[in-house]
């Protein structure tokens, strides 16, 4: 059977590593959704999002839809797709997508499903101390991280807890490589969609800046979870008094020493990064 023609919905870097994956797999989409360009950075400069620079130097089209409306969806109708692969794009699509491509729309979730539907678990999976966690592909239907599942797969880290950035690194490269298995035998028939345990759901929340605060006071181990779990955003930070002023402090890398936690490297507020004992001696 020849490759199947496919639309990838996606965003950021992390779905930059999945469309890698796929294309080392032999797999290219054949359109790209992404989001529009935004201006960003200290001199507002319009820049694309990663998928987008992505498709250009592939040479695969992009859709940039500022409104998600008929117009849309009537785009992506003119032509005949076997699959539409959704993986952190950034806006809820309407149901009717789903149902365009000839053997529906599948979505890849950085965990085991049911565990952690929401739009943050990997983060979650380090707060939650799960030290076995993985990656699930869904056919999506229509309801958050609900649908069958499609293909599954666990993953442990050998060091926990870890920087959320290498676990999301190893959760992605895993994902990619099973999403691309998926892609080639959902056409043929060659996979048996499992149902979810429903009642066994758990769930994680959007993340808010005021997540990252700690209090150094807490418990080793779990101050410990939150730093790395947020070290990406929002950051894990405490407040402490410095010259006679309250000050912000991000804490940037930490351990565990004798049950206490050792803090590395610091943040404070209106400086540079520098190492806990130089911020203290100061």
């Amino acid at each position: 059977m020849q490759t199947p023609s496919f639309v990838f919905f996606g965003t950021p870097d992390l779905a930059v590593t999945i469309l890698d994956e796929l294309k080392t797999s032999g797999l290219t989409p054949k359109l790209i959704v992404t989001a529009p360009d935004r201006r960003s950075g200290r001199g507002m400069k319009v820049t694309p999002p990663p998928v987008k620079i992505w498709a250009d130097e592939h040479h695969v089209p992009t859709l940039q839809p500022e409104k998600l409306d008929e117009q849309f969806v009537a785009k992506l109708k003119e032509d005949e797709w076997d699959v539409f692969v959704v993986f952190a794009y950034s806006a809820i699509l309407k149901p009717e997508v789903f149902t365009i491509p000839k053997y529906g729309s599948i979505n890849l979730h950085p965990s085991l499903l049911p565990k952690l539907r929401g739009p943050s678990p990997i983060v979650s999976a380090i707060l939650t101390d799960q030290k076995e966690t993985g990656v699930s592909v869904i056919r999506i239907d229509g309801r958050m991280d609900h649908g069958p599942i499609l293909a599954q797969e666990a993953v442990t880290p050998t060091t926990w807890p870890p920087y959320v950035s290498d676990l999301e690194a190893q959760l992605v490269h895993v994902g990619g490589k099973l999403l691309a298995d998926v892609l080639v035998k959902l056409p043929k028939g060659e996979i048996e969609p499992q149902e979810q345990e429903h009642g066994e759901a758990s769930f994680c929340h959007m993340l808010q800046k005021e997540d990252g605060r700690i209090d150094l006071a807490d418990d080793p181990y779990r101050n410990l979870l939150k730093i790395r779990a947020y070290a990406n955003w929002p950051g894990a930070y405490f407040f402490t008094e410095k010259n006679r002023r309250a000050i912000r402090v991000k804490v940037v890398s930490a351990h565990i020493e004798n049950t206490k936690l050792i803090l590395d490297e610091v943040i404070p507020e209106g400086k540079k990064r520098m190492s806990y004992e130089d911020f203290f001696a100061s």
